[in-house]
Protein backbone atom coordinates (compact mmCIF):
# COMPACT_ATOMS: atom_id res chain seq x y z
CA UNK A 1 0.00 0.00 0.00
CA UNK A 2 1.14 3.54 -0.72
CA UNK A 3 0.92 4.44 2.96
CA UNK A 4 3.38 1.80 4.13
CA UNK A 5 5.96 4.15 5.60
CA UNK A 6 8.37 2.69 8.16
CA UNK A 7 9.69 4.92 10.94
CA UNK A 8 13.43 4.20 11.13
CA UNK A 9 14.07 6.75 13.88
CA UNK A 10 14.86 5.83 17.47
CA UNK A 11 12.70 7.24 20.26
CA UNK A 12 14.19 10.04 22.34
CA UNK A 13 14.01 9.38 26.08
CA UNK A 14 15.78 10.17 29.31
CA UNK A 15 18.82 7.97 29.84
CA UNK A 16 19.01 6.66 26.30
CA UNK A 17 22.33 5.65 24.77
CA UNK A 18 24.60 8.45 23.57
CA UNK A 19 28.08 8.58 22.10
CA UNK A 20 30.61 8.47 24.99
CA UNK A 21 31.37 12.02 26.12
CA UNK A 22 28.24 13.51 24.57
CA UNK A 23 25.70 15.19 26.86
CA UNK A 24 23.25 12.79 28.50
CA UNK A 25 19.60 12.96 27.49
CA UNK A 26 17.18 14.40 30.03
CA UNK A 27 13.54 15.09 29.23
CA UNK A 28 11.61 16.78 32.00
CA UNK A 29 8.71 19.19 32.46
CA UNK A 30 9.38 22.89 32.93
CA UNK A 31 5.62 23.26 33.40
CA UNK A 32 3.12 20.52 34.12
CA UNK A 33 -0.67 20.39 34.38
CA UNK A 34 -0.14 17.61 36.93
CA UNK A 35 1.56 20.22 39.14
CA UNK A 36 -1.19 22.77 38.63
CA UNK A 37 0.24 24.71 35.67
CA UNK A 38 -2.07 25.84 32.86
CA UNK A 39 -0.17 23.72 30.34
CA UNK A 40 2.56 21.11 30.06
CA UNK A 41 5.87 22.27 28.58
CA UNK A 42 8.72 19.80 28.15
CA UNK A 43 12.35 20.70 28.73
CA UNK A 44 14.76 18.85 26.42
CA UNK A 45 18.42 18.53 27.36
CA UNK A 46 20.58 16.69 24.84
CA UNK A 47 23.41 17.03 22.38
CA UNK A 48 22.80 17.76 18.72
CA UNK A 49 23.94 14.25 17.80
CA UNK A 50 21.40 12.37 19.90
CA UNK A 51 19.52 9.33 18.60
CA UNK A 52 18.64 9.53 14.92
CA UNK A 53 20.37 12.66 13.67
CA UNK A 54 22.14 14.25 10.74
CA UNK A 55 25.71 15.53 10.56
CA UNK A 56 26.45 18.76 8.73
CA UNK A 57 29.87 19.55 7.25
CA UNK A 58 30.28 22.03 10.15
CA UNK A 59 30.60 19.01 12.46
CA UNK A 60 34.12 18.18 11.25
CA UNK A 61 34.99 20.77 8.57
CA UNK A 62 36.09 24.21 9.70
CA UNK A 63 33.82 26.76 8.01
CA UNK A 64 31.59 23.98 6.67
CA UNK A 65 27.90 24.30 5.91
CA UNK A 66 25.59 24.25 8.94
CA UNK A 67 22.65 21.91 9.33
CA UNK A 68 20.20 24.79 8.86
CA UNK A 69 21.38 25.14 5.27
CA UNK A 70 21.01 21.51 4.21
CA UNK A 71 19.54 21.26 0.69
CA UNK A 72 16.11 19.67 1.06
CA UNK A 73 16.79 17.15 -1.69
CA UNK A 74 19.82 15.81 0.17
CA UNK A 75 17.67 13.69 2.47
CA UNK A 76 14.35 13.47 0.61
CA UNK A 77 13.91 11.20 -2.39
CA UNK A 78 14.83 7.74 -3.69
CA UNK A 79 17.36 5.77 -1.65
CA UNK A 80 18.70 2.26 -1.44
CA UNK A 81 18.99 0.05 1.64
CA UNK A 82 22.18 -1.97 1.16
CA UNK A 83 22.71 -5.09 3.30
CA UNK A 84 26.18 -5.58 4.77
CA UNK A 85 27.38 -9.07 5.73
CA UNK A 86 30.66 -8.08 7.40
CA UNK A 87 30.16 -7.85 11.17
CA UNK A 88 33.17 -5.63 11.75
CA UNK A 89 33.21 -2.90 9.13
CA UNK A 90 31.88 -1.82 5.75
CA UNK A 91 34.63 -2.38 3.19
CA UNK A 92 35.04 -1.54 -0.53
CA UNK A 93 35.16 -5.17 -1.62
CA UNK A 94 31.63 -5.75 -0.33
CA UNK A 95 30.38 -2.47 -1.77
CA UNK A 96 31.71 -3.38 -5.22
CA UNK A 97 28.96 -5.94 -5.64
CA UNK A 98 26.23 -3.30 -5.23
CA UNK A 99 27.21 -1.06 -8.16
CA UNK A 100 26.76 2.15 -6.19
CA UNK A 101 26.09 5.08 -8.52
CA UNK A 102 26.86 8.77 -8.44
CA UNK A 103 24.19 10.80 -6.64
CA UNK A 104 22.66 7.81 -4.80
CA UNK A 105 21.38 7.99 -1.27
CA UNK A 106 22.57 4.79 0.43
CA UNK A 107 21.48 3.44 3.80
CA UNK A 108 23.61 0.62 5.19
CA UNK A 109 21.75 -2.16 6.99
CA UNK A 110 24.28 -4.03 9.09
CA UNK A 111 24.30 -6.42 12.04
CA UNK A 112 23.82 -3.27 14.16
CA UNK A 113 20.10 -3.05 13.41
CA UNK A 114 19.55 -6.53 14.88
CA UNK A 115 20.66 -5.65 18.39
CA UNK A 116 22.22 -2.25 19.20
CA UNK A 117 18.92 -0.47 19.88
CA UNK A 118 17.82 -3.13 22.38
CA UNK A 119 19.95 -1.58 25.13
CA UNK A 120 20.67 1.86 26.60
CA UNK A 121 24.28 0.78 27.09
CA UNK A 122 26.75 1.98 24.46
CA UNK A 123 27.84 -0.86 22.17
CA UNK A 124 31.54 -0.42 21.37
CA UNK A 125 31.83 -3.17 18.77
CA UNK A 126 29.43 -1.91 16.12
CA UNK A 127 29.75 -2.16 12.33
CA UNK A 128 31.14 1.07 10.86
CA UNK A 129 32.33 2.51 7.56
CA UNK A 130 36.06 1.93 7.14
CA UNK A 131 38.41 4.66 5.89
CA UNK A 132 38.77 2.80 2.60
CA UNK A 133 35.00 2.52 2.18
CA UNK A 134 34.55 6.21 3.00
CA UNK A 135 37.02 7.04 0.24
CA UNK A 136 35.22 4.63 -2.10
CA UNK A 137 31.91 6.41 -1.47
CA UNK A 138 33.53 9.81 -1.90
CA UNK A 139 34.99 8.80 -5.26
CA UNK A 140 31.57 7.66 -6.42
CA UNK A 141 30.08 10.97 -5.34
CA UNK A 142 27.08 9.57 -3.51
CA UNK A 143 24.59 12.13 -2.21
CA UNK A 144 23.91 10.75 1.27
CA UNK A 145 25.03 7.94 3.54
CA UNK A 146 22.97 6.46 6.38
CA UNK A 147 24.39 4.39 9.24
CA UNK A 148 22.48 2.19 11.68
CA UNK A 149 24.28 3.24 14.85
CA UNK A 150 25.51 6.48 16.39
CA UNK A 151 28.44 7.10 14.04
CA UNK A 152 29.65 6.30 10.54
CA UNK A 153 33.09 5.85 12.11
CA UNK A 154 33.95 3.08 14.56
CA UNK A 155 34.61 3.56 18.25
CA UNK A 156 38.10 2.13 17.86
CA UNK A 157 38.69 3.57 14.37
CA UNK A 158 39.65 7.05 13.16
CA UNK A 159 36.16 8.47 13.16
CA UNK A 160 37.38 11.99 12.49
CA UNK A 161 39.03 11.01 9.21
CA UNK A 162 36.02 8.94 8.12
CA UNK A 163 33.66 11.86 8.75
CA UNK A 164 35.97 14.34 7.04
CA UNK A 165 36.33 12.14 3.96
CA UNK A 166 32.56 11.95 3.53
CA UNK A 167 31.70 15.53 4.48
CA UNK A 168 34.49 17.08 2.41
CA UNK A 169 33.11 15.17 -0.58
CA UNK A 170 29.71 16.83 -0.09
CA UNK A 171 28.09 13.68 1.29
CA UNK A 172 25.41 14.29 3.90
CA UNK A 173 25.26 11.84 6.80
CA UNK A 174 22.39 10.28 8.74
CA UNK A 175 23.39 8.41 11.89
CA UNK A 176 21.33 6.48 14.39
CA UNK A 177 18.96 4.71 11.99
CA UNK A 178 17.10 1.57 13.02
CA UNK A 179 16.65 -0.50 9.85
CA UNK A 180 15.60 -3.74 11.54
CA UNK A 181 12.16 -3.78 9.89
CA UNK A 182 13.32 -2.60 6.47
CA UNK A 183 14.10 -5.09 3.69
CA UNK A 184 17.10 -4.38 1.46
CA UNK A 185 16.32 -2.61 -1.78
CA UNK A 186 14.88 0.58 -3.17
CA UNK A 187 12.95 2.92 -0.87
CA UNK A 188 11.59 6.43 -0.69
CA UNK A 189 13.35 8.39 2.05
CA UNK A 190 12.24 11.38 4.09
CA UNK A 191 14.64 12.60 6.75
CA UNK A 192 14.43 16.17 8.06
CA UNK A 193 16.79 17.50 10.74
CA UNK A 194 15.81 20.38 13.00
CA UNK A 195 16.64 23.74 11.41
CA UNK A 196 19.41 25.07 13.67
CA UNK A 197 21.29 28.17 12.53
CA UNK A 198 24.92 27.22 11.94
CA UNK A 199 24.36 23.87 13.62
CA UNK A 200 26.91 21.06 13.38
CA UNK A 201 24.07 18.56 13.38
CA UNK A 202 20.54 18.00 14.62
CA UNK A 203 18.11 15.28 15.69
CA UNK A 204 15.88 14.11 12.84
CA UNK A 205 12.80 12.03 12.09
CA UNK A 206 13.51 9.51 9.35
CA UNK A 207 10.98 7.48 7.35
CA UNK A 208 11.37 5.03 4.49
CA UNK A 209 8.81 3.45 2.17
CA UNK A 210 9.93 0.24 0.43
CA UNK A 211 9.40 -0.01 -3.31
CA UNK A 212 8.61 -3.01 -5.45
CA UNK A 213 11.84 -3.27 -7.42
CA UNK A 214 10.19 -5.11 -10.30
CA UNK A 215 7.26 -2.75 -10.74
CA UNK A 216 8.93 0.37 -9.40
CA UNK A 217 5.90 0.97 -7.20
CA UNK A 218 5.26 1.21 -3.49
CA UNK A 219 4.25 -2.06 -1.93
Amino acid sequence: MASDWIDVSVTLKTGMVTWPGDPPVRISHAQSMERGDASTVSLLEMGAHTGTHMDAPAHFVRGGTGIGDIPLDASIGPARVIPIRDRTSIEPDELEGHSIRRGERVLFKTHNSDHVWDTDRFVEEFVYISEAAAQYLAERQVRLVGADYLSVGGFHADGVKIHQTLLNAGIWIIEGLNLKQVPPGEVDLVCLPLKILGGDGAPARALVRPLDRAAGEVR
